[in-house]
C-alpha cells in the first residue's frame, strides 16, 4: 500500500491554539483519493491534547464518507493497564470492521489488531525509544505468536533541515498483498493511532502527517 496524507488545515500557529486536522490522502502517483477531516471539539482539542478523543471521517473525491475512525477518551501510560487506547475502524460509517487495541508493556508501544467480530488478527510492536535520531522508527506489524514480521508502519527520516523546518511528516505502511481489505483499513487507523499518540506532542504547532 502506497498513500500519501497531507495536512490541509488552517495553521495552529497564527491561531495560537490547537485546531482540528484536515488531510488529503493521496495514491502513489499523487492523486488526491480521500479527505481525512478530523471530529472533534475545542474543549478537548485544547485540553487533551494529543490524547483527545475525535472521529475521523475519511472522504471520497465524490463527497462521500467511506470510512470513520473512532478514538474515544483514554489513557495511554504504562501506570494505567486498564484504560489504556483503542480505536474502531468503520466502513462504511457506523459498521465497524476493525479494533486496534494498545497492549500494555512496561517499556515497548504494543498494539493488538482485531476483526470486526473482536478476534485478535496480528499484533503491532514499536520501539523503546520512539523518538527518531537520523533513522526511521519502525512499528513492526506481527503474526500473533510474534515470530513473524509481515509488515511494518514507519516514520521516515527526512533529513534533518526537513525535519526542523518542514510541517509535514512521512509515514510508510508495509503490508502482505493478500491482507483482507478490511484490515488494511485498520492499518491506515492504527497509523493515524500512532502518529497522536507518540508524534503529535513534538511537533508542537506543526502541521501533521505525510503517509506513504
Amino acid at each position: 500500500m502506497e498513500t500519501l496524507i497531507s495536512y490541509n488545515g488552517f495553521p495552529q500557529a497564527i491561531l495560537g491554539f490547537e485546531t482540528a486536522n484536515q488531510y488529503k490522502i493521496k495514491d502513489k502517483l499523487g492523486q488526491k483519493v480521500y479527505y481525512a477531516i478530523e471530529d472533534s471539539n475545542f474543549l478537548t482539542r485544547n485540553c487533551c491534547g494529543d490524547n483527545r478523543p475525535f472521529s475521523m471521517r475519511i472522504i471520497d473525491n465524490s463527497g462521500h464518507e467511506v470510512i470513520t475512525l473512532q478514538r474515544p477518551l483514554r489513557c495511554d501510560s504504562c501506570f494505567c493497564p486498564c484504560c489504556l487506547q483503542k480505536m474502531e475502524v468503520q466502513a462504511p460509517p457506523g459498521v465497524p470492521i476493525g479494533y486496534i487495541i494498545q497492549t500494555w508493556h512496561p517499556c515497548r508501544p504494543k498494539f493488538t489488531v482485531q476483526n470486526e467480530e473482536k478476534q485478535d488478527v496480528l499484533k503491532i510492536i514499536g520501539p523503546i525509544i520512539t523518538c527518531s535520531f537520523g533513522g526511521n522508527v519502525d512499528f513492526e506489524i506481527k503474526s500473533l505468536d510474534e515470530a513473524f514480521v509481515v509488515g511494518r508502519i514507519s516514520k521516515h527520516w527526512s533529513g534533518f533541515l526537513k525535519e526542523i523546518l518542514t510541517d509535514v511528516d512521512s509515514f510508510g505502511i508495509q503490508f502482505p498483498l493478500d491482507l483482507d481489505v478490511k484490515i488494511k483499513a485498520v492499518m491506515l487507523g492504527a497509523c493515524f493511532l500512532i502518529d497522536f499518540m507518540f508524534f503529535e506532542s513534538s511537533r508542537g504547532q506543526r502541521p501533521k502527517l505525510r503517509l506513504w
